[in-house]
């Protein structure tokens, strides 16, 4: 994985070209069966992806955080929101709450993270590769293949799936 990981920005960017083309044909047209293609190209990629491996999305991005996973995330650590959000949290230029360091400071060393089970929102669905209405997130998509090695794949094998 590493050598995948580590190649990734390269290949994300020799493609990036030729994803956005597609992704224009493909927000034109819209077709039919993009939501159950990218669903079934997702089960595909992840049954063979192990994303403790990588981490690299931990590593390099941060998610967004909404006020539902501030309070829940405050509530675990026993804290109060505003102290949550002065301690790990600073607003972005869009004004979504984003870590302020990188990588997550609760991502552990063995690359498992501390608040699994009451992580935002944008980690558990991250990377939005079986998100409904596909279309309409094609521009995170392409970031993604920067970040993502299995969302650099799902995005690859679409491209062969649904020719535009």
């Amino acid at each position: 994985m590493p050598t995948r990981l580590q190649h990734l920005p390269q290949r994300a960017k020799d493609e990036k070209k030729a994803n956005k083309k597609y992704f224009r044909k493909l927000r034109q047209k819209k077709p039919r069966e993009l939501d159950a293609t990218v669903a079934a190209l997702h089960e595909e990629v992840f049954a063979d992806t192990d994303c403790l491996a990588c981490a690299n999305c931990c590593k390099s991005a941060s998610p967004i955080f909404r006020d539902r996973d501030v309070e829940r995330l405050a509530s675990h650590l026993r804290m109060r929101p505003a102290e949550f959000v002065h301690e790990y949290l600073r607003m972005d230029e869009e004004g979504d709450y984003v870590l302020k360091a990188k990588p997550c400071p609760f991502l552990g060393p063995d690359n498992y993270c501390s608040v699994y089970e009451h992580r935002p929102k944008a980690c558990r669905a991250y990377p939005h590769t079986d998100h409904k209405g596909f279309h309409q997130i094609l521009d995170l998509t392409l970031r993604n293949t920067a970040i993502c090695p299995a969302a650099f794949e799902v995005v690859r094998r679409l491209r062969e799936a649904l020719p535009v």
